[in-house]
Formats: C-alpha cells, sequence, structure tokens
C-alpha cells in the first residue's frame, strides 16, 4: 500500500473516495479554476511561513523523484541542517512531506502550514500522519505544530511576518489520534487490496465534511440516481432529516406524502414545484416597494481578497473593493449608468470610495442584491477613511435589498429551486439574462471576476486591457440585472 497524507486523509472521510482516487481517478470530478486558486494560495502562504524559519534548506519538488527526494533529506539530516523545507520521509508505505521541520540536538519539531485562519480537525489528521512515519523511523519527534494566518493582524507599512501567523501547538492532540491510526491503516489496505470492486459505501454527512467530495458527480447521481433537484434541495432543512428521507427511499417532492411538519417557507417550495406555478404574495411586494424613492441606485461591488496583504490597513482575507456598477433607475424608462475599476497596482479602496460619495447622494435609495455585503464593505471603508465615512455611512444608511422578496418568498419561482441566490432568480424572472451572461466575453461570474482582478498585474498589456474591458462589461451587467429584476417585481403589483 502506497499512501501519501492527502490520501490517507481521504480515506477517513470516505475510503470509498480513496479507492476511487487510487484505482478509478477518472471517476471523480477535475478541480475547477476555484480549487486552483486556493492550491495556489496555500503555496504562497506556504512560502512566506517558511520565513518564520530562515536559512532553511528546501526539498526540491520538481526534476526529482520521492525517493531522491528522500535520500535528499535525509543528507540535509545527517549533515546537521536545522531546518528543512519539504523534508520528505516514507514508511510502511506512507509517504509525507514536512511542510518545515526544525531539529536541535536531534530533537525534532513539524510545522504543518496551512492558509486559513484557524485549526480545523482535519489539520490535526494531516500532522498525525506526519508523526506516525517520524516516529515509527524512530525520529524524536518533541512538538508538533501548526501554524495558520492570523486574520486579526492588519498590516502597517511593512508586512510582519511573526503578526500574520499564529503557530499553535497541536502534540497533545495528535498524540491521542496515534492509536487509532494502525487500524485506519489496515481498513484501507483490505479496501485497497480488492483493486475490482470499489467499497459499497453509500451517500451521507461524509460526503461533504470535512470537504466536498470530488467523487458527488458518481456516487450521487450516476450510481444512486439521485435527481438534479431533489429532497435534498428542500431549503433549511436539517441534513440529518434530509438523510433520513433518503434512507425510506422519498428523495422526489411528489413521494411526500403530508408536508404539514415543513416549515411555511418550505412549504411553498414544496407546491410550487408540484404544482409548477409561481406563488406571488402581491401585498408583501407592494410594502416592499413602499419602502423605495425613485431614483433607485443599483449598486454592486466587486471584491477579491489577499491572504497576504499587500497593502497598508488590509488584513488577511478581507474583502478588497476594487469594482463597482451603478443604474440610476429614474422609474420613468430612463437609466444611468456609472462605474469604477481601480488600479490593479495599488490599493484600490481610497480612489473607489472617493469616486462611490460622488456617484451616490446620501439622500436616495441605494438597493442591492444581498445587501449585507454592500453594507460591509461600505462599512469597512468608513473605518478606513474616517474623513469619509459620514458620506459613506450615508450611502449605507439608505441601502435597501432587492433580496428580500425572494428570501421571503413573496415571489417564488419553480425554477429557483429552494435558492434565493440571483444566480437562481434571475434566469427564473429574467430568461434572456442568463444567455447575456454566458455572451460575455472572458469575465461570467464573482468568482472569475475576483481572480482578474488579481492576476492583472502579471498579464501583458493588451491581454491586462481585454481583461479590464471584460470586468467592465461583466459588473455593468450585475445592476442591469437587477433593473429587469426590479421590474418584473414592479410588474406584479401595477
Amino acid at each position: 500500500m502506497h499512501l501519501s497524507k492527502s490520501l490517507y486523509t481521504r480515506g477517513l472521510q470516505c475510503v470509498k473516495s480513496l479507492w476511487l482516487k487510487k484505482y478509478k481517478k477518472e471517476l471523480l470530478t477535475p478541480p475547477d479554476a476555484s480549487a486552483q486558486a486556493i492550491f495556489e494560495t496555500g503555496n504562497s502562504v506556504g512560502d512566506y511561513a517558511c520565513k518564520l524559519f530562515p536559512n532553511g534548506v528546501k526539498i526540491p519538488f520538481e526534476g526529482t523523484s520521492f525517493e531522491d527526494k528522500i535520500i535528499l533529506t535525509q543528507d540535509l539530516i545527517n549533515q546537521g541542517q536545522s531546518v528543512i523545507y519539504e523534508a520528505t520521509f516514507q514508511y510502511e508505505g506512507i509517504l509525507v512531506m514536512v511542510d518545515i521541520l526544525t531539529i536541535h540536538d536531534d530533537v525534532m519539531a513539524i510545522y504543518e502550514v496551512k492558509s486559513s485562519t484557524e485549526v480545523k480537525e482535519v489539520y490535526l489528521d494531516d500532522a498525525s500522519i506526519q508523526y506516525y512515519v517520524l516516529n515509527g523511523l524512530g525520529y524524536d519527534v518533541k512538538k508538533v505544530n501548526i501554524i495558520h494566518i492570523n486574520n486579526a493582524y492588519v498590516r502597517g507599512d511593512e508586512l510582519e511576518i511573526h503578526k500574520l501567523f499564529n503557530i499553535v501547538n497541536v502534540t497533545q492532540a495528535v498524540l491521542e489520534k496515534q492509536c487509532n491510526i494502525p487500524f485506519y491503516l489496515k481498513e484501507f489496505e483490505r479496501c485497497l487490496a480488492n483493486k475490482e470492486h470499489e467499497p459499497d459505501i453509500d451517500i451521507g454527512l461524509h460526503c461533504s465534511s470535512p470537504y466536498e467530495c470530488d467523487a458527488w458527480q458518481y456516487c450521487w447521481y450516476e450510481q444512486r440516481q439521485i435527481p438534479e433537484y431533489s429532497i435534498f434541495n428542500i431549503s433549511r432543512l436539517n441534513a440529518k432529516k434530509k438523510f433520513e428521507y433518503y434512507q425510506e427511499g422519498i428523495v422526489h417532492f411528489h413521494q411526500l406524502s403530508d408536508i404539514s411538519s415543513f416549515s411555511l417557507s418550505q412549504q411553498i417550495q414544496i407546491t410550487s414545484e408540484l404544482d409548477q406555478k409561481e406563488i406571488i404574495h402581491k401585498e408583501a411586494i407592494q410594502a416592499f416597494f413602499q419602502t423605495l424613492t425613485y431614483p433607485v441606485y443599483h449598486l454592486d461591488f466587486e471584491t477579491f481578497q489577499q491572504s497576504i496583504p499587500l497593502w497598508k490597513g488590509i488584513n488577511p482575507y478581507c474583502q478588497i473593493p476594487f469594482q463597482y456598477s451603478i443604474h440610476i433607475d429614474y422609474g420613468d424608462g430612463r437609466l444611468e449608468h456609472k462605474e469604477f475599476l481601480g488600479d490593479e497596482n495599488s490599493d484600490p479602496r481610497e480612489a473607489l470610495a472617493k469616486q462611490l460619495i460622488n456617484d451616490i447622494p446620501t439622500n436616495v435609495t441605494v438597493l442591492a442584491y444581498n445587501m449585507g455585503f454592500e453594507k460591509g464593505v461600505i462599512r469597512k471603508l468608513a473605518q478606513s477613511y474616517p474623513d469619509l465615512a459620514p458620506m459613506l455611512m450615508g450611502i449605507h444608511d439608505n441601502i435597501k435589498d432587492l433580496m428580500t422578496p425572494f428570501q421571503n418568498k413573496d415571489y417564488y419561482h419553480p425554477n429557483m429551486k429552494g435558492s434565493y441566490s440571483i444566480k437562481r432568480v434571475l434566469p427564473s424572472l429574467v430568461p434572456e439574462m442568463a444567455k447575456a451572461y454566458k455572451d460575455l466575453n472572458l469575465v461570467h461570474h464573482g468568482g472569475e471576476a475576483m481572480q482578474t482582478f488579481a492576476n492583472l498585474p502579471h498579464m501583458d498589456d493588451e491581454t491586462r486591457q481585454a481583461y479590464r474591458n471584460a470586468l467592465l462589461e461583466y459588473c455593468k451587467l450585475d445592476t442591469l440585472a437587477m433593473v429587469k429584476v426590479l421590474e418584473i417585481l414592479k410588474g406584479t403589483v401595477q
């Protein structure tokens, strides 16, 4: 049996997933751009964490086999090297690469680096298998640590590495897990010994904990024939309850014989699906419109995050606004558009905040979809730029939420499939807008916008300009979509 630490933790989540990864990886869903971005962030954070332990030697990944890496690691230990990055060991067929290994007077300490802002249980399993391997090889490991991002750190003029990271001693938790590792390894070996037949493991809560499994498509939709829209999509229904229905053979809405035990919101969803009809509460929608005054300023921000803050006043993973779009709806068919897109080579926040208060008066209705996000962005801007705070908070206090009628299911369409996200609402109400997003060039959704702005500094001039234009077109479409949604809502009460 040959396992890496990632395969070990995969097996802990689901041994069937481990088997598929070993023998039928073509059935797994390949990582998307978002997953790749997370991987790249992890690499970047790992490189910065190494600066906590300077003068180390890194075992090269490219151009060396795992056997080479193991030999190089042993040579460095024999030479008395005190800090090794990506130190590589193998024991009983288990291969581990330790992010940072320190050695003083023949006593070792393991440092596992994570790009998250907390210590998660799965990280303890990750560190535990590393300790198991090194201990099995006879090394004296006295301490095991998790290094993670300190999201309370706010960067000053210079990046302070020791404040950017938290180092958590998890030695005791790792030692407590050691007695179970041989049992898990024997179970993995038993399952992997049969290369022809995968383990018969049903779907369950483990499919998404601690990570969403990349065998989801295969296990759920191909093997178990779970329909794309099923009882698993009933909003705000406890996950355990969903699996209870599944175990009873209930996956389709029409199999629910009595829906009285469901909440009113869930009953609306189920009834709408069974009858295939819209459910519209005109009085509630009318009440929503009474909270608005024209002209309405439709506002949408685009933000991105930095795991390692590059600019003063930024903390790790905070939402940094770099762009906005505003569509001003005068209520009589007239529309006006305003926009901002920051300079990718500098902190865009102050310039964005200054233009925002010029573009939006403090005494008008501002409409956002899921206003908590836009309000949060503006509050952070006000905190960062106190001289602009009165004007920014004037905008903040006038924001209304276009999501409200859909969140309350005052307007529900069966195509929303239990969700009130704009991704479901927009194509349900304005189908032609869904095509408009597909027809966009280069940037089609918020995730792409976030990654695009972060990557702009690394593009050539021509490519950069093409992507900047694409960002403007995408964000402009977001607020135009809000205008169209509001028009549909207005039509229900006229």
